[in-house]
């Protein structure tokens, strides 16, 4: 029977592993090597004792409403996009009301995490712990392991012949930026076009004397202001969508996706990505494109070597005189604290059952919390791992046996093995993956039973943003709030931009009209699954 349950890191997926512990009756102990919760969110302008933080100007890729906690609404006077001082102070709101602060040991470092010698039947663990120089040791019933998947810079020297031997200038990790200032009059490469590289080449574009960015893969450009300037997220990321793309030809919602992007600005001339792509990424960043146009960032292809003092590509361009190189490669998750036996498995996190539980052990009371890159939001992603791994610890809900988990792991590895540190290796749908948990969890709402019960609910879960609200509405930790968040989600969205208002146009009879369209629309979508001759069938997300 679990009872003590030790949480390995404080930033946002250990908090939620706190409460939920809280919420199912263990209790929990969470040790923090910082002297803060936050985690990555938590700004520190030096490396802080290695500690992996976001860099000063870093924004959300997420809206707040996608990403809050499913019971604690972000505050409606945030904006939609948060800076990582917002987050943080959101992180704060939610441990000083959840009370998960004296749960957490700061300044504890966690040495090692070993099976206890009667792991077989009790699946005890022994964790090994180090405050301020003194190491003690512990015996807890479970483990949630919530340090993420930036941990260890992925740092691929190798990869460019004469960067170590020949090139004179300076390089370094994106894990060592912090701001622009630094590089002020230089003529800076970064390598990497994910999000991280976007944004730093933006940034430093407005300071630099010039700055290319190198890209290996096709790559398509996503703003986070949608149509009609709403959130992005909450736009695309809905269950109608969602049903729309399981039901369409793979070929047409290829055309589409790709028709959207290119609405913005034709990506294949400005080099970024062709229809015909077949491996692409999509990162979010409303300023690259202008800064292509202005020539302050200028694209080119994968380095190939580099020489004294310039870069040589692998179209056989040279850019000379280049100053500093920046690799923004990614990170290597690493879990050194685990014993070998244990940790070897762990590939990358579709070694996982679930992407949570490592399959091999013979006691399920270990779990990998937030090791998991969504096309939505990684918080809420995390937030419903723990939910379901708290309700197996309570013994709530039961796993299936270790020869099922494993061959359900076998069958979703990729055909194509990569690298483990790339982010395409971990991405996966959102609301793919979070209902797939969340009908573990028996916390899925079920969208035809809320259309006889509750219309109005059934058509905002349905045709609405996917947020996390929905999946407190049934099940275990039912949230009494749930259906008001769901309902008042896009006053909260709209709420910081009504600083200045101005006459409404729109006839408000012409959202009831819309109302009323719908339901149809929703009676269809019934018929279609109540005849769908895949029983439990679970369709393909959007991948954007």
């Amino acid at each position: 029977m679990v009872r003590r349950v030790a949480v390995i890191g404080a930033g946002a997926s250990g908090l939620v592993s706190i409460k939920c512990c809280l919420d199912e009756g263990l209790e929990p102990t969470c040790f923090e090597r910082s002297e803060d919760i936050g985690g990555l969110w938590r700004f520190a302008d030096n490396a802080d004792c290695g500690r992996v933080s976001v860099y000063q100007s870093v924004i959300t890729n997420t809206s707040k409403e996608m990403s809050s906690f499913s019971d604690f609404p972000c505050p409606e006077d945030f904006p939609n996009f948060l800076p990582h001082g917002l987050l943080l102070e959101y992180f704060r709101m939610y441990a000083r009301h959840f009370q998960l602060l004296q749960h957490i040991r700061f300044k504890t470092t966690v040495l090692s995490v070993r099976k206890r010698p009667d792991f077989a039947t009790s699946g005890q663990w022994e964790v090994v712990t180090e405050t301020e120089g003194v190491q003690e040791s512990h015996v807890f019933d479970a483990v949630m392991v919530c340090t993420g998947h930036y941990q260890v810079p992925h740092l691929p020297l190798a990869s460019f012949p004469g960067i170590e031997t020949h090139f004179k200038g300076r390089y370094l990790h994106s894990q060592e930026y912090k701001d622009a200032e630094a590089f002020r009059g230089k003529r800076v490469l970064v390598v990497g076009i994910g999000n991280t590289g976007g944004d730093i080449a933006v940034e430093l574009s407005h300071v630099a004397a010039k700055v290319f960015l190198s890209a290996r893969s096709n790559t398509w450009v996503y703003s986070r202001v949608s149509d009609h300037g709403f959130p992005f997220d909450m736009v695309s990321t809905t269950r109608f969508n969602h049903f729309l793309e399981w039901l369409l030809p793979s070929a047409i919602t290829r055309r589409i996706k790709f028709r959207r992007f290119n609405s913005w600005f034709n990506h294949e001339i400005y080099g970024l990505a062709s229809v015909k792509s077949s491996n692409f990424h999509v990162i979010i960043n409303e300023e690259l494109p202008f800064c292509m146009l202005s020539g302050t960032v200028v694209l080119k292809p994968n380095v190939k070597e580099f020489t004294k003092t310039s870069a040589v590509f692998e179209d056989g361009t040279t850019e000379e005189n280049i100053d500093v190189v920046l690799f923004a490669t990614g990170y290597i998750f690493s879990f050194p604290f685990l014993k070998e036996s244990v940790r070897s498995p762990l590939k990358n996190n579709r070694s996982l059952y679930k992407c949570i539980f490592p399959p091999q052990l013979e006691r399920p009371t270990l779990a990998i919390i937030g090791l998991v890159q969504l096309t939505g939001s990684v918080m809420a992603g995390a937030e419903i791992q723990a939910r379901w791994v708290t309700g197996i610890f309570a013994g709530a809900y039961k796993l299936p046996s270790a020869s099922r988990m494993m061959a359900d792991v076998l069958k979703k590895q990729p055909l194509v093995k990569r690298n483990p540190s790339e982010p395409e290796n971990l991405k996966m749908s959102f609301i793919n993956y979070t209902s797939d948990i969340a009908s573990c969890a028996g916390v899925k709402p079920s969208v035809l039973w809320l259309l006889l019960t509750d219309p109005q609910l059934a058509m905002a879960v349905f045709f609405g943003p996917c947020t996390p609200y929905q999946y407190r509405l049934v099940g275990r930790g039912r949230w009494s709030g749930a259906r008001a968040a769901i309902l008042t989600q896009w006053q909260r969205a709209l709420k910081p931009l009504r600083t200045r208002v101005v006459e409404d146009g729109a006839s408000p009879c012409s959202w009831r009209w819309l109302g009323l369209l719908a339901l149809p629309a929703m009676l269809v979508v019934g018929f279609l699954l109540s005849k769908s001759p895949r029983p439990g069938w679970v369709p393909r997300g959007l991948s954007f």
